[in-house]
């Protein structure tokens, strides 16, 4: 078994000279402890010989990139229908103005400023400002309720929260009252619609510090050092109440230099990077991806409309053509089951012409897999002739490099792409992680592996069983300092020695990719003591089943196994909730058995013949493939309601909330197992 493992009690006291510095203040945790539950403490930073880099905080990777790339165009924001771009130096200057706003409104050392919106220039001004104030960022994400969101303001201290319009201006004043450190709220977009204290527009919170000195400001940023706290981002609760994890200038500054030379992304001045910027920035993938690597590399990014996810993202893309895309894989699908849909709806000659194309170039791709091994001449014919022009549509004419990230992505999604020429490259980690460990890219990619380790971080694998299977743990320059004011949960990630437990389930080829396979904690135990991962049984379920949307596994501590279904269904633009009707895709499934039904109730509360029978024929050939009859699926169960977001079945970034499903539909559940 190849695997990278270090003996870390061997590691010397690195760091110290960052340490020592530290004002007496923030020294709560002593200086070789690699963890602490405290926002004002400091930790050892995990500086190896094979990744000796000397730490930077936030502000010096700036301005190291200021100097490199300050007359470049930094940030674009389309205004009045034109995009609006303003340059790195710029950028450091807003960022500024920020920070001594900030510093005038009375922001605490290591005390928090939550940003709630979509993200925008001034999101990125907002979070960078924070920080050279000597505060904590956190975002809020966008959809939170406003309970949600005075837990993340009261857990971090906020004592600014940045909105962006009355909407989530409301949330705000609804819980004001249980937010004790809060000064100041201020909202980046739109007219504020009522006057009240402590409330600011963007342009009068921006005039607010232009009193405050220069000196003033850089003193406090003098006072920063690399193994101090000032990024939090929230988990999303699938499991739980949200965790703050704690995540130091070394971690943003080092992950954002070596996850993305890991994925081939290219300096400013050898080849200006360009994306944009949509997914929320309250989760670390986003955040990493758009803010702190384009800072780093120099990267161009355009900010996406609010509505993107509802249809808008798309004229973006073809608007800006960015030359690296990442998406969530509820994103990419959303994306496949569009195309599906236009190419169901091509004439016949075009249809055929489509499906040869893209058969010929999934062929290709699955045989040659590296970047520089050679397609044949068919491939390349169907290429020129269909898939660019595809890619073209999508807004995806300039891109090199496209990625999956947040959760596990289906083999159908990524097939598909492979079949437009488009390889997703998978991006393993967490948020703990400060996202990215593993990486798929250009030079490192096996399907259905998620990539090899990133340079500089270390990996081993705990508790192998006889397929070569254990739980995947992490060391590096990335790992957390810890959960905010958590002592317990933060003991309980890390190992005595500091490695971080993923809760992660995978094994490591010869070449050292990896492959995950599951998550512990969802791993279901029967009644009869059989270890059962849901994850490759709900994957299959929906491979043979194009009509379901979402498949839930049911079974811990049961006699058997069942299983919840959601069927696809067309979303409403506004709100996004799920509505009665079923998408083309479904609808064409349905055709197909001879149903005619457009409706989830029809099939539902009709109990639809022809679509009831498919669905059986499909859980039978899945549980034909099962290892042990433990693992087969013996009753199921179509649910009236797609799950959402807004539902509370899935979290932000579209990952199942398990914990929320059971208890939502537990007469359902217990419904099931009656005799």
């Amino acid at each position: 078994m190849a695997y990278e493992q270090t003996d870390i009690k061997e590691h010397a006291p690195v760091g110290k000279e960052h340490i020592e510095e530290l004002p007496a203040s923030t020294s709560h945790a002593p200086t070789d402890s690699l963890w602490t539950a405290d926002a004002g403490s400091s930790v050892r930073l995990r500086i190896e010989e094979n990744c000796p880099e000397e730490p930077l905080t936030v502000h010096q990777m700036f301005k190291a990139s200021v100097e490199k790339y300050g007359n470049m165009f930094a940030l674009a924001s389309k205004k009045n229908n034109k995009w609006e771009k303003i340059t790195f130096l710029e950028y450091y200057q807003f960022c500024r103005r920020a920070a001594k706003s900030f510093i005038k409104l009375g922001l605490e050392r290591f005390h928090g400023v939550a940003i709630l919106g979509f993200n925008s220039a001034e999101w990125f001004f907002s979070a960078v400002g924070a920080i050279m104030a000597g505060g904590i960022m956190t975002g809020i994400y966008a959809t939170n309720s406003p309970d949600a969101c005075q837990f993340v303001a009261s857990d971090s201290k906020a004592n600014i929260i940045v909105v962006e319009n009355q909407k989530q201006l409301d949330k705000i004043l609804q819980v004001q009252e249980r937010l004790p450190h809060l000064k100041a709220i201020v909202q980046y977009s739109g007219f504020l619609q009522q006057r009240i204290p402590d409330l600011y527009s963007w342009e009068d919170f921006m005039d607010l510090g232009l009193d405050v000195s220069d000196k003033e400001l850089d003193n406090i940023i003098e006072s920063q050092r690399a193994n101090q706290c000032c990024v939090l981002i929230y988990t999303s609760g699938t499991t739980g109440k949200p965790k703050g994890v704690m995540l130091s200038h070394d971690n943003i500054t080092w992950t954002a230099s070596h996850a993305s030379k890991a994925a081939d992304v290219q300096p400013a001045d050898t080849k200006q990077e360009s994306l944009v910027s949509y997914l929320p920035l309250s989760h670390i993938a986003a955040q990493i991806y758009d803010l702190w690597t384009s800072i780093q590399w120099g990267g161009l990014v355009y900010f996406a409309q609010p509505d993107a996810l509802k249809g808008s993202l798309i004229n973006t893309l073809r608007e800006v053509c960015p030359t690296s895309h990442m998406g969530v894989p509820r994103v990419w699908e959303k994306m496949m089951e569009k195309i599906k849909q236009e190419i169901s709806e091509c004439g016949y000659m075009k249809k055929k012409l489509v499906t040869w194309a893209m058969a010929v170039s999934l062929e290709a791709n699955q045989k040659c897999m590296q970047k520089d091994d050679e397609k044949p001449f068919l491939f390349s014919l169907a290429n020129s002739l269909v898939l660019q022009k595809l890619r073209a549509e999508l807004g995806f004419s300039c891109c090199q490099k496209f990625f999956s990230g947040a959760a596990p992505i289906g083999t159908e999604t990524v097939q598909f792409f492979l079949g437009l020429n488009i390889r997703l490259y998978e991006a393993y980690g967490m948020s703990e992680s400060t996202g990215p460990h593993f990486m798929s890219g250009p030079h490192t990619y096996k399907l259905p592996s998620c990539g090899k380790v990133v340079p500089g971080c270390q990996y081993k694998i705990i508790n192998i069983d006889s397929e070569g299977t254990g739980e995947i743990c992490f060391w590096g320059r990335n790992i957390f300092m810890g959960f905010l004011n958590m002592e317990n949960e933060t003991k309980e990630a890390l190992d005595e020695d500091g490695w971080l437990r993923s809760g992660d389930l995978g094994k490591i080829d010869d070449d050292g990719f990896l492959y995950i396979t599951g998550r512990i904690k969802e791993l279901i135990i029967t009644a009869g003591g059989e270890n059962v991962p849901p994850v490759p049984i709900e994957d299959a379920v929906k491979k043979e089943l194009p009509i379901v949307s979402n498949a839930m596994l049911i079974g811990d501590r049961r006699k058997f196994l069942s299983m919840l279904l959601t069927l696809k269904c067309c979303s409403d633009m506004e709100t996004m909730e799920p509505t009665e009707d079923l998408s083309l895709e479904a609808v064409e499934f349905c055709r197909q058995l001879g149903s005619q039904t457009t409706k989830v109730s029809d099939i539902v509360e009709g109990k639809d013949k022809e679509v009831y029978q498919a669905i059986q024929e499909g859980i039978d050939r899945v549980n034909s493939t099962a290892t042990s009859n433990a693992q087969r699926i013996q009753k199921w169960i179509i649910l009236k309601k797609d799950f959402s977001v807004s539902g509370g079945e899935l979290g932000p970034t579209m990952k199942l909330r398990r914990p929320v499903v059971l208890e939502k539909y537990h007469n359902f559940i217990e419904g099931l197992y009656q005799e």
